[in-house]
């Protein structure tokens, strides 16, 4: 699909996402306060069939090379054995000298749509008087106007530095969907945040060239960004979170044809760009998930299926 059709869809697909997430925008990895757990044997949770069927691959990910995100620290060594990239928080997260001299590419987490109060930043940007509404989602997260100077010096000189200094070797950045939907929302209030959602990549990028650089979503911007990434993320593109009711539920099928084609525009727009996805489903139902696995190779995407809480590795299901 070419970057003008995305756009165009974009206002649909928007009303679409809120349908499936209750009204909030989304960008939701990472975070791990989430109450209840997964449904053991969910029935209403179908394999993939002809309407969710894989698109025709044409792009050159690496769909074969085996991902993981885990935001916990307690995982012993041998269980990263089988994953090349992962994707960790970037402040509770195993030693990652041992993980970087087997050869694993390493991603810290930064939430740059939304601030957390347990970040150590949180009183600073509270000062300055940018943060709006609470996540409704996800408590003690609260919205941040991506447009202040402020925010993006602080991300670009302080953040992102001190993840790297950690020992990572790139920045996931999540909750960039925020901006977009600020703007939706209330466009004369939130003008101009979907553009600087991009500006404070591309300010990323500018500042730090050659470190890993992945976006979770956030499709609006992703025509303007792709060009820019090493690694794309597909939150929830079959099977997302039902935070009512407390589940994993499958997207609709308009919802998984519209996030397959803005991920494989992305892909189009940069040849080099590794085009990953992260499903959410009952761990007990092995062969749900290999089925996930096989749709989204078959798509050329690199997946990755686990629980919402993230604080666990999901092996593969064997065959």
């Amino acid at each position: 699909m070419g970057c003008a059709r995305l756009w165009r869809g974009l206002a649909e697909q928007e009303r679409l996402e809120q349908k499936d997430r209750g009204g909030v925008t989304g960008g939701s990895i990472g975070r791990r306060a989430v109450a209840g757990g997964l449904m053991s044997g969910v029935a209403l949770l179908a394999l993939p069939n002809r309407s969710l069927r894989a698109a025709d691959a044409g792009h050159a990910t690496a769909a074969s090379d085996p991902w993981a995100v885990y935001y916990a620290d307690a995982a012993p060594l041998s269980a990263f054995r089988p994953y090349r990239l992962l994707v960790l928080d970037s402040r509770t997260h195993p030693p990652l000298s041992p993980l970087a001299d087997r050869g694993k590419t390493l991603l810290g987490y930064l939430s740059v749509g939304e601030v957390e109060t347990h970040r150590p930043w949180f009183g600073r940007v509270k000062a300055w008087g940018i943060l709006d509404q609470e996540n409704p989602n996800w408590s003690g997260s609260f919205y941040v106007d991506v447009r202040d100077r402020r925010w993006v010096k602080l991300v670009v000189e302080e953040l992102v530095p001190a993840i790297l200094r950690e020992g990572f070797q790139g920045v996931f950045l999540d909750t960039l969907d925020n901006p977009p939907h600020l703007e939706r929302t209330d466009p004369k209030r939130w003008r101009g945040m979907t553009d600087a959602a991009a500006a404070l990549v591309r300010a990323i990028r500018r500042n730090w060239p050659d470190i890993g650089l992945m976006q979770n979503r956030a499709y609006e911007i992703l025509p303007q960004t792709a060009p820019l990434l090493s690694h794309v993320l597909g939150e929830s593109v079959y099977a997302g979170w039902d935070f009512a009711a407390k589940r994993p539920h499958r997207q609709s099928a308009e919802d998984y044809r519209f996030q397959v084609e803005a991920l494989k525009a992305a892909g189009a727009l940069n040849p080099r760009l590794a085009i990953h996805t992260l499903d959410y489903w009952d761990p007990a139902d092995a062969a749900g998930i290999r089925a996930i696995y096989d749709l989204q190779r078959a798509n050329g995407f690199a997946p990755y299926v686990s629980t919402v809480e993230l604080d666990r590795l999901i092996p593969e299901p064997p065959r």
